[in-house]
């Protein structure tokens, strides 16, 4: 990752969700960490063809999006792409947990979007040593 900015992918079907994220996040997460930049994307689609493209450090992925939500794109991305970027998902309620899991995402913050805890639960994926 060096000192290249880290590409976050936000996928929301709400723009004030996509904004929320980013705003909550900002430009530099962690003084230890690059500065992010981020991809807006609205459609499953787009999603798949980011990802499968490459190129992408993390993907934030609503999970209330509509009409494909976080959760069923995030479960698709782990099993079809080999060496998958981290995945974080935004779960309906703090009880949805499980599903994050199911989805093979390794970390789930749920609405409304908190700053802190989705902050330190970017950091902690950031961090992690498959991304060093």
């Amino acid at each position: 990752m060096a000192d290249s900015p880290v590409r976050v992918l936000v996928y929301s079907d709400n723009a004030r969700t996509r904004e929320q994220v980013m705003l909550a996040l900002g430009r530099r997460i962690h003084p230890e960490l690059p500065e992010l930049s981020y991809l807006e994307v609205a459609t499953a689609p787009v999603v798949i063809q980011h990802m499968d493209a490459g190129g992408v450090d993390l993907a934030i992925l609503d999970g209330e999006a509509a009409p494909a939500g976080g959760l069923g794109i995030a479960k698709q991305l782990k099993d079809e792409i080999e060496h998958c970027p981290p995945i974080l998902v935004l779960t309906g309620r703090r009880d949805d947990a499980w599903l994050a899991r199911w989805s093979r995402a390794e970390a789930a913050v749920p609405h409304p979007i908190d700053p802190i805890a989705l902050g330190e639960a970017v950091v902690s994926l950031l961090r992690s040593p498959s991304l060093s």
